[in-house]
């Protein structure tokens, strides 16, 4: 029913990995991808910031750089400048931060990483809960 293969496969070498390509284990791809969610939900945490004064949006966007700067060896986030400029609502900022923290949940649970893990779950609840008093206004 099927042919067999007759040629070599063109992902593959003769001397087989090149050691000029540089490989990733799957542990530094998943850091690097948590530090990617974390650092867009440090920036939404900016921009949320920036147009409500919040202890608790300070507190967590110090702990969302914490992480970022451990998972990149050290080098500090870049931050969003505190402009008073507003170009979504905070309801959308809210949602946005809430499905970034999302997916830096699914990430850090699949690589074990248990403090952004928690700090992950505590942004999605402060987020939820920032929601929660309009949409019951709402109906």
């Amino acid at each position: 029913m099927y042919e067999p293969i007759r040629a070599k496969s063109v992902h593959s070498t003769v001397d087989g990995p090149n050691p000029d390509f540089p490989h990733r284990s799957r542990e530094e791809e998943l850091d690097i991808q948590l530090a990617g969610h974390l650092a867009a939900l440090l920036a939404v945490t900016d921009e949320l910031r920036a147009t409500q004064a919040s202890a608790d949006l300070d507190t967590a966007a110090e702990r969302l750089a914490e992480q970022v700067g451990r998972l990149r060896g050290g080098r500090t986030p870049v931050r969003a400048p505190m402009s008073g400029r507003r170009e979504q609502s905070t309801d959308a900022l809210h949602r946005r931060a809430h499905a970034l923290a999302g997916r830096a949940l699914v990430v850090a649970a699949s690589r074990a990483d248990t403090a952004a893990a928690i700090l992950a779950a505590e942004r999605m609840d402060a987020h939820t809960a920032a929601l929660e008093p309009r949409t019951l206004a709402s109906r």
